[in-house]
C-alpha cells in the first residue's frame, strides 16, 4: 500500500509527491512506550501498524493452536457489522441477546440437556472457556460451601480432583478463588486422567471431578462414562454427594458428530455443567465460548447479579461485564448456516486430513505416534530415537518454512516425554499436510546429515587427539633415553 500524503499549507506539510515510504512519519522513530505527542495522518499509522504486524506468524499455519483461523466472509461481514454493539447492553440490543439464548439452547440440546423444547436451558456465552470454567467452577464451589454449612461443617478447605493434563485455566482456577487442585499423575503411555485414581482421590471436601474431553495433549478423550460410574458408586457408599465437570473445550464440537454414541454428557447423572470453546471446533474466531448447566439447580442463585442502570432489570452471571457481540452473531451464523449435517461433513474431514498426515509420519519409520484416532484431530508424536536431535529442534526448523508447530514435555510424572503436537483445523487441507510432510522428512534428513557431520568432525578431533598423544608419548621417550646416556667416545 503507498498513499500519497496531501499538503496543507503548513510548514511541515508532506510534499504532494511524498509517498507513505517517502514522509517523515516513517523516516522518524516513534516512541514505543509513550504516546507520541503529535498525530499523524491515518495512512501513515496504518502503514506503520501493518509492516510491523507482517512479523507475525500466518495463522493458517499455526498448527498449534485449537482456534479457527478461518471464516466464511459473510460470517465476516456479520462481525463487523456488530462490531460496535456491547452485548451487555441487553435492553439496547434485545435481537442480540435473542441469538444468545438460542445457541445456548442449541448447545444444551446438542450436549442433552435434560429440558423440553419448549423449555429454556441455563447457560451463559463467556469470551471463552477460561471464563466458563471459572463460572462452573465458582457455582460448584458455591454449591459445596452451602451444604456443608447446613451440615454445620466447616468449608474453609475446598478441593477440586482433574488430571495433570489440564488446561492452566484449571490451575488459575484454583489459585484465584483459593480452591486446592488434586492432579492425577499421568504415566507414559497413558496420558489422560485415569477415572480409578480420581476417584480414589475425593473426599469431603472435593466440590466436583473435572474430566476432559479432548486433552490439549493429545486429544484423548478421558472416560467420562467410567468416571461416572465410579464416582456414583463412591458417593453411595459415604453418603456424599461429589458431581462431575466436563470441560469440552476442544471434543465438545467434535464428539457429537463424530461419535453420537459416546456417554460423555448430561446423559450421565453426575455431570452437572459443561464447557466448550466457540472459538475452537464451534468454528468462530476468538473469543467466545460457553457453560451450560444440567439445571437451574445446579447454579446458586446468589451468583447471579441483577442490575436494572442499562434500562431494564438484568441478571448477569459474568467475571467481566462489557464485551463484544460479534462472537455470540457469528456463533449463531454458524449454527444456523451449517446445521448437524454441516458441522459432521466438517469434523470427518478433519479427522481424515488428521489420518493422513499420522499415515504419512509414520511412514517415516522416525516417530511413535500418542494421539488417538477418537480423539480431537490432531497429531502427537515422540522421536523413536532423539539421540542426535530432539523434537525441539524439528519444531524449530519448521519455522523456516513458516509452519508453527509446538514442543513440548509431558506433565509429572511423565516429564521425559517430549512431544511435537500439529492441531488440525477447517482450513488444514490435504496439500497443506502433504506440504507439512515433505518439510518434515526434509528437516529429518538435514538434520540427520548434521549429525553424522558432527560426528565424523568429533571422531578426526579424537583420533588426531589420540595420535597427537602417541607422538609426544614417544618423543619423551627418546629425550628420556637421550637424557641418561653417557658422553663418552663413539
Amino acid at each position: 500500500m503507498v498513499v500519497t500524503v496531501a499538503a496543507t499549507g503548513s510548514d511541515t506539510a508532506e510534499p504532494l509527491h511524498s509517498t507513505t515510504f517517502a514522509s517523515r512519519y516513517v523516516r522518524d522513530q516513534l516512541p514505543r512506550y509513550r504516546m507520541p505527542e503529535g498525530s499523524i495522518p491515518k495512512e501513515a499509522a496504518y502503514q506503520i501498524i501493518s509492516d510491523e504486524l507482517m512479523l507475525d506468524g500466518n495463522p493458517r499455519l499455526n498448527l498449534a493452536s485449537f482456534v479457527t483461523t478461518w471464516m466464511e466472509p459473510e460470517c465476516g461481514k456479520l462481525m463487523m457489522d456488530s462490531v460496535n454493539k456491547n452485548y451487555v447492553d441487553m435492553d439496547e440490543y434485545p435481537v442480540t441477546t435473542e441469538l444468545q439464548n438460542r445457541c445456548v439452547n442449541m448447545i444444551a440440546h446438542l450436549f442433552n440437556a435434560p429440558i423440553g423444547e419448549d423449555e429454556t436451558a441455563i447457560g451463559v456465552s463467556t469470551v471463552g472457556s477460561s471464563e466458563a470454567i471459572m463460572l462452573a467452577g465458582l457455582a460448584f464451589k458455591r454449591k459445596w460451601a452451602n451444604k456443608m454449612k447446613e451440615q454445620g461443617k466447616p468449608c474453609d478447605k475446598p478441593n477440586i480432583v482433574t488430571g495433570a493434563n489440564v488446561q492452566v485455566c484449571w490451575e488459575k482456577f484454583a489459585r484465584y478463588f483459593e480452591v486446592e487442585l488434586k492432579e492425577v499423575k499421568l504415566t507414559e503411555g497413558y496420558y489422560v486422567m485415569d477415572p480409578k485414581k480420581a476417584v480414589e482421590m475425593v473426599d469431603e471436601n472435593t466440590i466436583c471431578v473435572a474430566a476432559i474431553l479432548g486433552s490439549t495433549l493429545t486429544g484423548e478423550y478421558e472416560d467420562v462414562k467410567l468416571l461416572n460410574d465410579l464416582l456414583v458408586a463412591k458417593n453411595k457408599e459415604t453418603g456424599w454427594d461429589v458431581p462431575i465437570h466436563v470441560d469440552a473445550a476442544s471434543g465438545g464440537f467434535i464428539a457429537p458428530f463424530l461419535q453420537p454414541e459416546l456417554e460423555w454428557d448430561f446423559r450421565l447423572p453426575l455431570v452437572k455443567s459443561i464447557n466448550v470453546s466457540g472459538h475452537k471446533y464451534g468454528l468462530v474466531y476468538p473469543g467466545v465460548g460457553w457453560v451450560i448447566w444440567r439445571s437451574k439447580a445446579d447454579l446458586p442463585d446468589e451468583l447471579i447479579f441483577h442490575i436494572n442502570y442499562l434500562g431494564t432489570d438484568q441478571p448477569t452471571f459474568t467475571l467481566n461485564f462489557s464485551k463484544g457481540a460479534s462472537q455470540i452473531i457469528a456463533q449463531y451464523y454458524q449454527l444456523i448456516r451449517l446445521g448437524f449435517e454441516g458441522y459432521k461433513h466438517i469434523m470427518e474431514n478433519c479427522k481424515l486430513n488428521a489420518a493422513v498426515l499420522k499415515e504419512g509420519i509414520d511412514a517415516t519409520g522416525r516417530f511413535d505416534v500418542l494421539s488417538k484416532a477418537d480423539g480431537v484431530p490432531l497429531v502427537a508424536i515422540r522421536l523413536k530415537d532423539s539421540t542426535n536431535f530432539s523434537v525441539f529442534d524439528i519444531s524449530e526448523n519448521l519455522r523456516r518454512f513458516g509452519w508453527i508447530v509446538p514442543a513440548y514435555t509431558m506433565p509429572a510424572d511423565a516429564e521425559h516425554v517430549a512431544v511435537l503436537r500439529i492441531v488440525i483445523r477447517e482450513d488444514f487441507n490435504r496439500s497443506l499436510a502433504q506440504r507439512l510432510l515433505a518439510d518434515i522428512n526434509k528437516i529429518v534428513g538435514e538434520l540427520d546429515a548434521h549429525a553424522v557431520h558432527a560426528i565424523k568432525l568429533s571422531t578426526a578431533a579424537a583420533a588426531e587427539g589420540a595420535s597427537k598423544s602417541t607422538v609426544d608419548a614417544v618423543t619423551e621417550a627418546f629425550k628420556g633415553l637421550a637424557g641418561n646416556k653417557k658422553a663418552g667416545v663413539c
